[in-house]
């Protein structure tokens, strides 16, 4: 999944949702000499072409600056810089996958590595995240990344979502932050019985971006969509884990939390509801924080609104939804030798932290992620992220989860009783494994 910069405009709301500046610094890490002295001659004369995505703002300019200078100072190659708006990637992905001018090294969406890995557009990058710095990266950040055992691409920066509530609505209630799912369900009854029965006390997500929410219930309750068995997906929506996960998301509109004439709404459509004060708490990250600002002509922002981790059943996170940007070496690269140099050192722990404090994302090593939880603005994200998990790495997933819709369809089945949970999850299996195993 793609992460924009959060840029200045955005910096108080970034604080409030991220707040990751605490963890850089604008000073540039030291070089190794050991490195520039091992490394130096066998790359001089060599020039690389670097992808970086979205549009140039003057930290992402600035840390660029300095890793290529770095990068430079320690190989003798050169690195030419492109900047490619996020409205043109996939046109020149696709481009450049067709045997069109490609990059050595680039920034990628996590969530776009199996489908471009499928193209055989990525060069395996599994060597350096077996060593080194990025052995200390959690193989649970690598879901999208890792294809039959390969490694395509390296978790550069992160993102992930936490649920959003009404803190002024919290207090006025006298409601405690919810530690557990009965919990979360308790104060969202609270809400609606104090702010009127068309609020959502939690807002049921049945949209093309439902499955963050039903996955992290799944998930958290031990549950998978599908798993790679040799050479073919095989669903796993009909066992006993995936359904708990999936009765607790129905349950939101079953259990009256949600309003059953709301089905199909997505974050977006939640949010512009929350703006209006219709909904006490929805699943969502800091993007949504400026539209609702704005959409409630400056009435909802700071102490009004916080967030808190998604809980499980017993307590604790439940596993959140992994989003992020990765750095991988593009496969028609004629200098795979130098682009994998310039990947291991942008992210290695010093310019991979780097690169997520300044660019407004989490941190993908251990260490820096967890000096974020010590912040309690911080902490929701980093607790999410910590346990955070991926869709199915196939390039079909997208197909089943935003085209065909084969979850949202179940789930709208069983709420508006025209299935039983068994039937309805065991017709979404049979489609979901049709999909993901389509040649």
């Amino acid at each position: 999944m793609r992460i924009a910069k959060i840029t200045a405009t955005t910096v108080t709301t970034a604080a409030l949702a991220l707040g990751l500046a605490a963890c850089g610094s604008g000073e540039t890490p030291e070089s190794s000499p050991s490195a520039a002295a091992a490394s130096g001659p066998k790359y001089a004369g060599k020039t690389l072409t670097f992808w970086r995505l979205g549009d140039t703002n003057p930290d992402a300019q600035k840390y660029t600056d300095e890793l290529v200078a770095e990068f430079e100072k320690q190989t003798g190659a050169k690195v030419k810089v492109e900047w490619i708006p996020w409205a043109q990637v996939n046109d020149k992905f696709t481009a450049a996958a067709a045997g069109g001018a490609g990059p050595d090294v680039t920034e990628i969406g996590n969530d776009q590595v199996p489908l471009w890995q499928s193209q055989e557009a990525l060069e395996p990058v599994t060597d350096i995240v077996a060593s080194g710095d990025q052995a200390q990266i959690p193989k649970n950040l690598m879901g999208l990344e890792t294809i039959d055992g390969e490694t395509y691409a390296v978790p550069w920066g992160g993102g992930t979502r936490a649920v959003l509530y009404r803190a002024d609505w919290f207090k006025e209630l006298k409601i405690e932050v919810p530690k557990t799912w009965d919990e979360l369900v308790a104060a969202a009854k609270k809400i609606q019985a104090e702010k009127g029965s068309d609020v959502d006390g939690f807002a049921f997500n049945g949209g093309s971006d439902a499955n963050h929410l039903l996955g992290a219930l799944a998930w958290t309750a031990g549950g998978e969509y599908a798993v790679k068995e040799g050479d073919k997906w095989v669903g796993k929506l009909t066992e006993p884990s995936f359904k708990t996960g999936f009765a607790q998301y129905t349950g939101l509109v079953t259990d009256g939390l949600s309003s059953k004439s709301r089905l199909n709404q997505n974050t977006s459509e939640i949010r512009t509801r929350f703006a209006n004060h219709k909904v006490g708490m929805y699943l969502t990250a800091a993007w949504d924080l400026a539209g609702i600002e704005e959409d409630s002509k400056g009435k909802l922002k700071g102490d009004k609104l916080a967030f808190f981790p998604l809980p499980s059943q017993a307590g604790g996170e439940a596993q959140a939804f992994l989003g992020g940007n990765d750095i991988a070496v593009w496969g028609t690269s004629e200098e795979k030798d130098a682009a994998k140099e310039f990947v291991k050192l942008a992210s290695g722990k010093e310019w991979g932290v780097k690169y997520a404090t300044d660019g407004g994302l989490l941190p993908v090593y251990p260490e820096a992620l967890a000096k974020l939880a010590e912040d309690p603005v911080q902490a929701p994200f980093a607790a999410a992220f910590a346990k955070a998990k991926a869709f199915p790495a196939d390039p079909q997933w997208t197909e089943a989860n935003e085209t065909k819709a084969v979850l949202q369809n179940a789930a709208r089945k069983v709420i508006e009783g025209k299935a039983s949970a068994d039937e309805a999850l065991a017709a979404a299996n049979k489609e979901l494994e049709d999909i993901l195993n389509a040649s």
